[in-house]
């Protein structure tokens, strides 16, 4: 299994440093794991950002790269907190260092923050939706420079609303959406943290996943969105499962921004 979704002490929200994050990983015998540290300009519209030390990051992964080389293999990756105004900046950042791997994923929205909540006061649901499906749409259209769509559906996780809002909903604006990053060749993650957030399902929800399947999406990574060790590799055989019982034959793997594809059936057995 592969874990393509990890924050490590690099994110100000996570608790537990790389090291013991590798460790969890190869207790739990993945085979590859890829860091995916915050970068979150003007994270809350006041041009605070959150942020860290690249050169310090890549040293840190190669050192244990090196000394855990015959246990597990480490991907340097990035999740890039992405918002309409901000494309360029991010831009010269993907275009200067060596990534393995770019999760694209929308953090706030009109330059607030979600997790805040402060976008959400006052605001119907449908709206709220309608807005993030909106950014998120800026954001495809303007910015190639990632692998896959992180937590496509992570609105449902916010906002205190009484119910989650049906895919009918928003229909209208995901099926363009998945259109548009399947002809570029990009992909999405099945994220298990919406079951560890007691959701219900995955980030995006299955029947996501079967719209991106039906239209001729292949590319998909697994990421538990880890912020604690014990975390890494959450809930993965069920997801491998799911993603087997609505057709999906491979998950991805990225190498220097390629995808290579891994049997599911062989992960399973």
């Amino acid at each position: 299994m592969f874990d393509y979704h990890v924050h490590t002490t690099f994110s100000p929200d996570a608790k537990s440093p790389m090291e013991e994050v590798i460790k969890s990983g190869i207790e739990k015998n993945l085979k590859e794991i890829c860091f995916t540290d915050h970068i979150d300009y003007d994270w809350d519209g006041k041009g605070n950002d959150i942020r860290f030390d690249f050169d310090s990051y890549f040293k840190t992964i190669d050192g244990f790269k090196e000394k855990y080389k015959d246990r597990i293999s480490i991907k340097q990756g990035v999740e890039f907190g992405l918002q309409p105004h901000l494309i360029e900046k991010y831009q010269a950042v993907s275009r200067k260092y060596d990534f393995d791997f770019i999760l694209c994923s929308v953090h706030s929205l009109r330059k607030e923050d979600l997790y805040q909540g402060v976008f959400f006061e006052g605001r119907p649901q449908q709206e709220a939706y309608n807005i993030y499906f909106e950014e998120l749409a800026q954001v495809v259209d303007a910015y190639e420079d990632y692998s896959v769509l992180g937590h496509l559906d992570v609105i449902k996780r916010y906002g205190g609303y009484d119910v989650i809002l049906p895919l009918e909903h928003y229909h209208d604006f995901l099926v363009p959406l998945l259109k548009k990053i399947i002809h570029l060749g990009k992909g999405l993650e099945l994220n298990t943290s919406g079951i560890r957030y007691n959701l219900g399902d995955f980030h995006p929800s299955l029947d996501i996943l079967k719209i991106y399947r039906n239209l001729g999406g292949e590319i998909v990574t697994t990421g538990a969105d880890s912020h604690q060790a014990h975390q890494v590799a959450y809930d993965f055989p069920h997801a491998l499962e799911a993603l087997s019982s609505i057709g999906f034959k491979y998950v991805c793997t990225f190498d220097k921004m390629k995808p290579a594809f891994h049997s599911i059936e062989k992960l399973l057995r």
